[in-house]
């Protein structure tokens, strides 16, 4: 059974700073991608960041570029998301994802997380 455990969610204030943290076990470790999406109540789940755990690579949403950046712990088992200057409109859930391959499309084969709360107050 894949397991994706996050945590670091919270509330800030706009301009302020959040960490998110996710752990894999499970089926979920090992997974090649790790990484991110977001979704607000009536959208989209909408990805966040991707990490190429085996090239190091890393994919970011148009919006993310700039002031979030993903990283992998040393067992690429662990995945974080330090977000900065964080505004209004990046107040979602945030889920923690893993699979065989990164795609921005969250319809694919990706195991999920429970999701965290972010909440970014004006």
């Amino acid at each position: 059974q894949a397991q994706l455990v996050e945590s670091g969610g919270g509330s800030v204030e706009t301009g302020g700073s959040l960490t998110l943290s996710c752990a894999a076990s499970g089926a979920a470790a090992g997974s090649v991608c790790m990484g991110w999406f977001r979704q607000v109540p009536g959208e989209e789940r909408e990805a966040v960041a991707l990490l190429n755990t085996r090239e190091s690579s890393t994919y970011y949403g148009t919006f993310a570029a700039g002031r979030f950046t993903i990283s992998a712990g040393t067992d690429n088992n662990t995945v974080s998301l330090q977000m900065n200057n964080l505004q209004p409109e990046d107040t979602a859930m945030y889920y923690c994802a893993a699979a065989q391959r990164c795609w921005f499309d969250p319809r694919k084969s990706y195991n999920w997380g429970q999701g965290i709360q972010v909440t970014v107050s004006s």
